[in-house]
């Protein structure tokens, strides 16, 4: 239950039809798997938005395109865009990447998450808390983002 919520009308699309396998994705990836943009984005493309009741994908928060993998170095970046340049919501999303993220990849694997350039008004303080190990930690201990955020993350496995 959300009250006043800041973007109340925002554009869904449809979401996008999933490209074919030969086996069904992982539900994680050990330390021998491959890993691409593709395989990251089928983790996180239908978390759900914290305020309304569609993914990050049918926002368009979320693309293909906005995953970079470099394999060598087992570092995933993923770059989001909020609907609207003053999402009070933003830190809450690049939690849930995060957090899904840190459930499906081994912990070896450096994951940036940042907010698109120019897309949110408080950007480099979202960028800030996102990528901070003892902000997330805190947050995390927080039982009622625990709950949200574990929301975002569950509600479409239903």
């Amino acid at each position: 239950m959300t009250l006043g919520l800041v973007n109340a009308n925002p554009c869904v699309q449809a979401k996008k039809e999933r490209i074919a396998r030969t086996e069904d994705p992982p539900h994680s990836v050990s330390d021998e798997d491959a890993v691409d943009p593709l395989d990251i984005y089928d983790f996180v493309r239908d978390i759900r938005d914290p305020e309304h009741p569609y993914s990050l994908e049918q926002l368009s928060v979320l693309s293909e395109e906005s995953i970079t993998v470099d394999e060598k170095l087992r570092r995933i970046l993923i770059t989001f865009t909020p609907t609207i340049q003053h999402c009070s919501m933003a830190t809450v999303i690049g939690l849930c990447l995060r957090v899904k993220l840190m459930r499906c990849f081994p912990p070896h694997f450096k994951v940036d998450i940042y907010v698109s350039p120019g897309s949110h008004a408080n950007e480099e303080s979202v960028n800030k808390q996102l990528n901070d190990k003892e902000r997330v930690a805190a947050a995390l201990e927080n039982p009622n983002l625990r709950q949200l955020v574990d929301e975002c993350l569950y509600s479409n496995e239903l």
